[in-house]
């Protein structure tokens, strides 16, 4: 891949979304990359979390696309660097939110007692950590372990959309995803969800660089992708998730997700 011969920049995008339309995006988005910043740009579509950060670690990716989690977990092992975060209605933060059909008599997180959940991803923040947390908030379990006591299923259904479309299909009970997960939906299938609890605000998805990369290519496609603000490009940012926008990223806005990964055993 281009990251290991210094040839260009290679991109890790997570599945949080169908594959398939992922890899259209990024042919877009790389194309426009690669043209403002005057190198080879590329990119892949990883398994899931996990496999963007060791995509990092190895060389075999540069820069990675993710959520708050995995990049608290990528900054302890290998050092890795937040770059940008996403903005998405004016703020750098959103919720996880359990999601049910609304034919399905389930109003309260107690109502999920032996019924199936899926989550999107074992370390998702809004997928899967910070929703988990809710039922600990809610007295229903004490940790992560009682689970699968609780629950009658617990799936990991590998992104959002998945998740979503699981809960949808009547496959699951409950999805827990992102609160913008349901716009994955056809507004028809929106109809049919209701969220029936949110967690406490989590930073937004961040861009993340691999420790070792030249700071003149950092500094370089910050300032290139902080360029998809400007009205004239902001209709590319439906090929990077869709957010509102990107700002330059805190570290220090990811110290609540660093707590919580320590409390669940994510972190030492």
């Amino acid at each position: 891949m281009l990251a290991q011969d210094g040839a260009g920049l290679t991109l890790a995008f997570i599945p949080q979304e169908n594959p398939d339309k992922l890899l259209g995006d990024i042919e877009t988005i790389t194309a426009w990359l690669s043209e403002r910043m005057g190198i080879p740009v590329e990119g892949f579509v990883t398994f899931d979390h996990a496999a963007a950060v060791e995509a990092l670690r190895n060389g075999d990716a540069d820069i990675s696309f993710m959520g708050a989690l995995p990049f608290v977990l990528a900054e302890s092992e290998i050092g890795a660097e937040p770059l940008l975060s996403e903005v998405y209605r004016g703020r750098p933060t959103y919720r996880g939110r359990v999601f049910v059909r609304r034919d399905s008599g389930i109003a309260t997180l107690a109502d999920l007692r032996g019924r199936s959940i899926a989550f999107a991803d074992p370390i998702s923040e809004s997928g899967y950590l910070f929703p988990l947390d809710e039922f600990v908030q809610a007295g229903l379990i004490t940790d992560a372990g009682e689970a699968e006591s609780f629950f009658g299923e617990v799936f990991f259904a590998g992104g959002y959309q998945q998740a979503m479309q699981a809960m949808v299909g009547g496959l699951v009970d409950a999805a827990a995803a992102s609160q913008y997960a349901d716009l994955l939906l056809t507004p028809n299938q929106q109809a049919e969800v209701i969220w029936i609890a949110e967690s406490e605000p989590i930073p937004s998805h961040v861009v993340i660089a691999r420790p070792g990369l030249d700071p003149a290519i950092k500094e370089r496609f910050t300032e290139t992708m902080l360029a998809l603000n400007e009205p004239e490009n902001r209709a590319l940012l439906a090929y990077v998730y869709g957010p509102d926008g990107y700002t330059p990223a805190d570290a220090a806005a990811f110290d609540g997700v660093r707590e919580i990964a320590r409390r669940y055993g994510f972190l030492s």
